[in-house]
């Protein structure tokens, strides 16, 4: 690929004895929602009221407790939805609401006026800090763009005490030297130690400073450094909550934020499913279950994933990803067959063990903590191993295939995947099943069968076999005489011709319960030529159940000649 114009690297801070790689996240941060804004502006058709009020309902179930709603001074819209959340009553009172507005007068007054009537408000002010937008857009010195901060901090503070006094609002302050990422760290530092200042920061009453990665620049390691610098050489450090706003550009916005939290973040602002401007905000579903997966109680609710999910794609008409993980059609699926094994034995593990931990291979967390448990976690295509279709069977009708049954079915299903071309659902390989065992007719038919116990020459009890099968469309009586029903029918059979098969094997088990319970039974014999061949037969009398499965074998094996 060639290079029209040269890249700058991003240079590293240098941190010799940065202290976050030995850190581990052991509670969850303060979280913010910031779908109804960074999330909104970031869609090509923006909410609506309805769409927003549906939205912001969601976010409240799910656990959030701040929530940016809006930038009511950018437009009469943004305005409105605000004013309509309050007036209507839509806010619970442990929910503080968000409003973001840049640091410049009218802006700042109007976002006052808007916020009227509310209990708990974040003002959450911004100014651009960094090198290139300095030279670039602002073109000021470090110097006036503080004096745009503090300036702002200091309209902000007036306004706060105006209407503290007149209404008793709860008024708490968020600042943002945007662009963090791209700004001198000590600058950063001590343009937020001004404007600490002039709010009046106090451990009481802290500040949220902000540190948004506005554009991802670097590895995440390179944030966390920034992260525990600023930590680190703040002045007056708990008088300030250390926030972090990463964005994806470089598709890394998780780890991001999972490195900030180590190097001594608090609170993650970020939207459900990573929605933001131009690659997207951080996921926070994402950093909140890979909290859950590791013992850590996020404090936020996806139990109900789907639903959750569903909101979000009528809100903003926005496609969650087949591959998202957690929330993803596809976030739980494996084809490859040894995936496949893997997880049906965990499954069998977890089941026979009596473990109480989750231990599934290949799958992080168990989807049914996020109701997905109905869900195909094993899916089929030509790429699927021999064990997959036994899974999806078992979980879809209950037939627990044996396993060595499990090559010749999967062979079976491999082939249709392959002339189909796509993957199999659970329908299509019961009904595969069915054509190929339980519905599977052919030369032999068993028509009438009776079983009873019979005195040998050596006193022992043996077992008849009377009864009748068709031959091609002709009925033939049958008898024989053995160790058990099965082999007195093997010693019947034999009379009509039958005599070159061999059992080898079978497996029984119920499908079902009750008065009209019926059983399935697995047969393995062996071919008068060739390898062994399973046959299957499912009856109320499980004695029958193997007889169907002995004709339903023979009937395959003539049919593969």
């Amino acid at each position: 690929m060639k290079q029209e114009k040269q890249y700058i690297p991003f240079k590293p801070l240098n941190l010799p004895d940065r202290q976050w790689p030995d850190k581990i996240i052991a509670e969850a941060p303060i979280w913010c929602s910031v779908d109804l804004r960074d999330g909104n502006q970031a869609l090509v058709t923006p909410m609506g009221i309805d769409e927003k009020l549906k939205f912001f309902h969601t976010l409240v179930d799910c656990g959030f407790k701040e929530i940016e709603v809006g930038f009511p001074s950018a437009s009469e819209t943004e305005y409105e939805i605000l004013r309509t959340l309050i007036e209507g009553g839509h806010i619970p009172d442990d929910v503080t609401i968000q409003v973001l507005v840049q640091a410049r007068e009218e802006l700042i007054r109007k976002t006052f006026d808007s916020v009227y009537g509310a209990k708990n408000v974040i003002i959450h002010f911004y100014n651009s800090t960094s090198t290139l937008q300095r030279k670039v857009v602002f073109e000021k010195d470090m110097a006036g763009i503080t004096d745009i901060a503090v300036q702002g901090a200091k309209l902000i503070r007036q306004l706060t005490e105006e209407e503290v006094a007149h209404s008793g609002m709860n008024i708490r302050y968020e600042y943002s030297p945007e662009s963090f990422t791209g700004t001198e760290i000590d600058f950063s530092i001590a343009i937020c130690e001004a404007v600490m200042k002039e709010l009046k920061a106090t451990e009481e009453k802290p500040i949220i400073l902000n540190l948004p990665s506005t554009v991802e620049m670097a590895t995440p390691n390179t944030y966390a450094d920034q992260i525990e610098y600023f930590c680190r050489n703040l002045q007056n450090r708990a008088a300030a909550i250390i926030s972090i706003h990463p964005h994806n550009d470089r598709g890394s916005a998780v780890a991001s934020a999972e490195l900030a939290l180590m190097a001594g973040a608090e609170r993650v602002e970020g939207t459900l499913f990573g929605n933001g401007e131009r690659t997207g905000n951080l996921d926070i579903v994402t950093v909140a279950l890979n909290m859950f997966t590791q013992g850590v109680d996020p404090q936020l609710d996806f139990s109900n994933m789907l639903a959750v999910r569903k909101i979000y794609e009528c809100c903003t008409k926005m496609k969650v990803p087949e591959r998202q993980p957690y929330a993803g059609d596809l976030a739980f699926t494996a084809f490859s067959g040894s995936h496949q094994d893997a997880i049906r034995k965990g499954y069998a593990y977890m089941e026979h063990s009596g473990t109480p931990y989750w231990e599934v291979p290949y799958l992080p967390i168990n989807p049914a903590d996020l109701k997905r448990e109905y869900e195909p976690v094993i899916r089929i295509n030509s790429q699927s191993g021999k064990g997959g279709a036994a899974f999806v069977l078992q979980h879809a009708v209950g037939y627990n295939l044996p396993k060595e049954m499990h090559p010749e079915f999967g062979n079976i299903v491999k082939a249709a995947a392959d002339e189909l071309g796509d993957e199999l659902s659970r329908g299509q390989i019961v009904e595969l099943f069915k054509r190929e065992y339980t519905e599977f007719s052919g030369k032999h038919k068993l028509i009438s069968y009776q079983f009873s116990e019979v005195t040998g020459t050596d006193g022992s009890i043996r077992s008849k076999f009377d009864g009748s099968v068709s031959v091609d469309g002709v009925e033939k009586s049958i008898t024989g005489t053995g160790n058990g029903p099965i082999d007195s029918f093997f010693q019947a059979l034999e009379k009509i011709g039958v005599a070159a098969y061999k059992f080898v094997n079978y497996h029984e088990h119920a499908i079902s319960s009750g008065s009209d319970a019926q059983g399935i039974c697995y047969i393995e014999l062996k071919k008068p030529v060739g390898d062994h061949i399973f046959g299957v037969g499912i009856h109320s009398n499980i004695n029958v159940a193997a007889l169907l499965g002995i004709i339903n074998a023979i009937n395959r094996s003539e049919k593969q000649r």
